[in-house]
């Protein structure tokens, strides 16, 4: 739904015109593109007036603040930021986040086109969908579920003819719904084929912060994202990982900075293994987990992913062995053989290893050496013998214990 590749503007805004002029008088006029034509056609079904759109201001004052600080999209606008108006290659355009009901939240951007766009009342508060002011970009975003371009006297109204704009809606990553529109609204330039590319990669920026924030609100504080302890697979979200997958993301969370395929390879694999390999699961994870992975390389989270193993290493930190144990279901992803995985896991073990060797808490020590992880732990239980009052019966059964385990690794 773009502006045809490498038309002329002038040539294509008079011929637009001139279909526009026709389409008002009940004439037969120059072709335009089917999505144009369809949204003339529900604008003046809606009863738009096309010389006097009555733009409505739903929100205004603590009602507009209140709404823009409750809706989904409010985390999500410093991504839009960064990206549309912090970068090369949007001067002179007005960035707009819109919610489902076509009320633009936030408009942001050149002053210049924002004080001209004021008189259109393209406007903070104001409704855009396609019924209240006629065919626009974030209106048929939202009347069709698809991202749009609308070029000049593509616009139904006249009053903002003199604009051009390109628009994506926003969805729910968990249940798929539209939260909303991304709009980029200037001169001929925001309708340009790689205006289109760059909300669309937007779009998929924000989905993907959204989606890691749903990955967490549902979780009490301190619960991971990813569990990967003591599992023969992992859990990210609700949603069962195969073990690749499960290492993969294991590794990117362990490198926020990213991974080549080459250095995947290395970490995944025990011998040698094509990057086509890699290419192929991670293409198969980014399946599963959608925009949980960046879209860019090297490969790498959208956003921070924390694990059961942060959590266990932040007890640790603290010189929480009680927590630490709590928390410790197992070894890190015991059936992997990957040379990353079985890295982390050892260094976990040891770790767990020397905090429990130096602590004073017995009650940890007691619930550590029931564990399937600690029954083994011969310093654990030497360390509670130590701790348990001499010749108590928790102290006769850890000496007890440390000799037979003596007995058996000599």
């Amino acid at each position: 739904m773009a502006w045809p590749a490498g038309a002329d503007p002038h040539e294509l805004a008079v011929r637009t015109r001139r279909a526009h002029e026709a389409f008002l008088g009940g004439r037969a006029g120059a072709p335009v593109r089917q999505v144009v034509l369809d949204s003339w056609r529900r604008s003046r079904r809606s009863g738009v007036d096309p010389e006097h759109p009555r733009v409505e201001v739903d929100l205004t004052g603590r009602g507009l603040v209140d709404h823009r600080d409750q809706h989904p999209l409010a985390a999500a606008l410093p991504v839009v930021r960064r990206a549309l108006l912090e970068g090369p290659g949007t001067d002179g355009v007005v960035v707009a986040l819109g919610d489902a009901a076509g009320r633009l939240l936030w408009v942001e951007g050149d002053r210049g086109v924002r004080r001209r766009l004021d008189g259109a009342g393209f406007v903070e508060g104001s409704c855009w969908l396609e019924g209240a002011v006629g065919t626009s970009a974030p209106g048929i975003a939202l009347a069709t579920d698809h991202e749009v371009q609308v070029f000049a006297a593509e616009h139904f109204s006249l009053a903002v003819q003199p604009w051009s704009c390109s628009a994506a809606p926003v969805h729910d990553p968990t249940t798929g719904a539209v939260l909303g529109v991304l709009d980029l609204t200037g001169g001929d330039q925001a309708a340009a084929p790689h205006m289109m590319a760059l909300v669309r990669a937007t779009v998929m920026a924000v989905e993907a912060q959204l989606a890691l924030a749903a990955l967490r609100a549902p979780a009490p504080p301190g619960r991971p994202g990813l569990t990967v302890l003591g599992r023969t697979t992992g859990r990210v979200g609700g949603v069962d990982l195969t073990l690749r997958h499960a290492e993969i993301l294991l590794l990117l969370s362990r490198h926020p900075e990213g991974l080549g395929a080459e250095e995947l390879a290395v970490l995944l694999h025990p011998g040698e293994v094509s990057v086509v390999t890699v290419r192929a699961e991670i293409s198969r994870l980014r399946r599963a987990v959608g925009p949980l992975l960046g879209g860019s390389r090297p490969y790498r989270l959208a956003g921070e992913l924390t694990t059961d193993l942060d959590l266990v290493r932040a007890r640790l930190d603290r010189g929480d062995a009680a927590g630490a144990v709590a928390a410790y279901a197992g070894p890190v992803l015991p059936r992997s053989q990957a040379p990353g995985v079985v890295a982390l896991r050892e260094e976990l073990a040891a770790e767990m290893a020397a905090a429990l060797e130096a602590t004073d808490d017995a009650a940890a020590l007691g619930r550590w050496t029931r564990s399937p992880a600690g029954s083994e732990h011969w310093s654990a239980w030497r360390r509670l013998a130590d701790l348990e009052p001499p010749g108590s019966c928790a102290a006769v059964r850890a000496e007890a214990r440390r000799s037979l385990l003596d007995r058996r690794l000599a």
